[in-house]
């Protein structure tokens, strides 16, 4: 018996709706049509801007990676940036490209997870790391209120810029990702004469502990988030054929983006161990160079940090949106813009929430989202192999060519490393996580109460469910 999927009634009969903790199981199994055509002639992300918002939902540049190094020696850094791609971002970015082009409207993959806050928490590090690198610079923006209020004005100038629409967030994402990969590029050049490989093979200096909470948060941060650009399928033109394209590129693109530097600096630069924190990446070109370098990583890095904060805004907007129109968030947060036809409500809440956590050191805000991001990766990769058997015959424009079982093998180690994320969390992540986690179930079952009193407006044409044919 082959299932087929239909549209919910908006009155379901008593035994078919169901009612209380149960209700969130049949939640994973939605078929969202994409949304109705909207009025005017609003512009959809073509290939090349696709792949630039892919590349900055994701890195962004080699900025922030400086304390693998510092956390396990030069080698283990060399290898986790060579080797996690297979294990985790290759695995990740196929998931999202079948459940991307088989659920192609906005809100997507993570509308299945549902689990959007830890975008936001993402969010709040940008304007973080932005200002560690400024702080090399100009040292006033090192702590107290010069560092609070510069936060504040990057976060809603940035958030201002997103609003104005997602082309342009778009074109803009392919100008910041050239311009501030350029450095990068001429600071591994100008190295390549000083380069001594036998330093790639050094484990870090004697008596220096490793910090294995460190070094893996590195890498999942720096290498994870392929599925955020999911939520915005139904701004993509042809999803079906465009995402998979984009995220193969995105994925290549991503990994030399990373490697050569790193290669470069840890081949052509000595220093103590802990001088690799963030930021340090600017430091080594003035080593390597002179200042002149030093300025234009820094210059690189603020631009890095805009196309990185705008990408993932658009993401967590574009997520409420898709939220709302599967009738999980109040039928208001689907509003768009008169001007931009953009989710503006999504980006006010996004921006606010953000906001809050910015506050927070770096370490902090990126251990709290890879946490989040475990959690909802994990229900992503079940809502993955749970389609996969329970919805054969559902349409997808690309799927993965593996069959069920070697499905479950693919999924076994990525789902791994993300229990070994979550163990090596500390006390601050697990309050913050737990806090917000326990805060988003008890929206959950807030929402379905107003749902039921009829007291927020929620979209009723979302939601589909699963029948076998008698």
């Amino acid at each position: 018996m082959e299932p087929d999927i239909q549209q919910q009634n908006p009155k379901p009969s008593p035994e078919k709706a169901p009612h209380g903790p149960d209700a969130a199981a049949g939640l994973p199994v939605v078929a969202v049509p994409p949304p109705p055509a909207r009025g005017g002639t609003a512009k959809k992300l073509t290939l090349i801007p696709l792949i630039f918002l892919i590349y900055f939902e994701v890195a962004g540049g080699p900025y922030g990676e400086e304390p693998a190094v510092q956390a396990a020696g030069p080698l283990l850094a060399l290898v986790g940036f060579l080797v996690f791609p297979f294990i985790w971002s290759i695995p990740e970015a196929l998931v999202t490209a079948e459940l991307s082009t088989a659920l192609p409207g906005n809100g997507g993959v993570r509308a299945v997870g549902r689990a959007g806050v830890r975008g936001v928490i993402n969010v709040a590090s940008f304007p973080s790391l932005c200002i560690d690198y400024i702080e090399k610079l100009f040292p006033v923006f090192e702590s107290g209120w010069p560092r609070k209020v510069a936060i504040l004005i990057i976060t809603l100038m940035l958030s201002f810029l997103n609003y104005t629409g997602l082309t342009i967030v778009g074109y803009t994402a392919v100008v910041l990702g050239i311009v501030s990969l350029m450095p990068f590029l001429v600071m591994s050049s100008i190295a390549i004469p000083k380069i001594h490989p036998h330093r790639w093979l050094s484990l870090g200096q004697k008596g220096v502990k490793k910090d294995w909470n460190l070094y893996f948060n590195t890498l999942f941060w720096n290498l994870n988030f392929w599925d955020n650009v999911s939520t915005m399928a139904g701004e993509v033109d042809r999803p079906q054929r465009t995402f998979p394209v984009a995220l193969l590129v995105a994925v290549i693109f991503t990994c030399v983006a990373y490697l050569i530097p790193l290669f470069a600096v840890t081949g052509s630069v000595l220093v103590d161990q802990s001088q690799w924190e963030t930021g340090f990446m600017a430091d080594a070109a003035e080593i390597i160079a002179g200042k002149w370098l030093k300025i234009w990583l820094e210059i690189g890095a603020v631009l890095s940090t805009i196309g990185l904060f705008e990408a993932q805004l658009s993401s967590s907007a574009f997520q409420l949106l898709g939220m709302a129109d599967l009738g999980i968030l109040p039928r208001v947060f689907a509003v768009r813009s008169k001007w931009f036809d953009t989710p503006w409500l999504g980006i006010v809440v996004s921006t606010a929430i953000s906001l809050g956590f910015s506050y927070m050191n770096f370490t902090s805000i990126i251990s709290s989202a890879n946490f989040l991001y475990s959690l909802g990766m994990l229900l992503e990769f079940a809502s993955f192999l749970w389609l996969r058997r329970k919805m054969p015959a559902l349409k997808r424009p690309y799927r993965v060519p593996l069959s069920l079982p070697w499905l479950a093998v693919l999924s076994l180690v990525p789902c791994g490393f993300l229990v070994v994320i979550m163990v090596y969390a500390t006390k601050v992540v697990y309050l913050v996580s737990g806090l917000m986690t326990v805060g988003g179930i008890g929206w959950f079952f807030l929402m379905r109460f107003c749902k039921s009193r009829k007291i927020l407006k929620f979209s009723k044409r979302d939601i589909g469910e699963v029948h076998e044919d008698e």
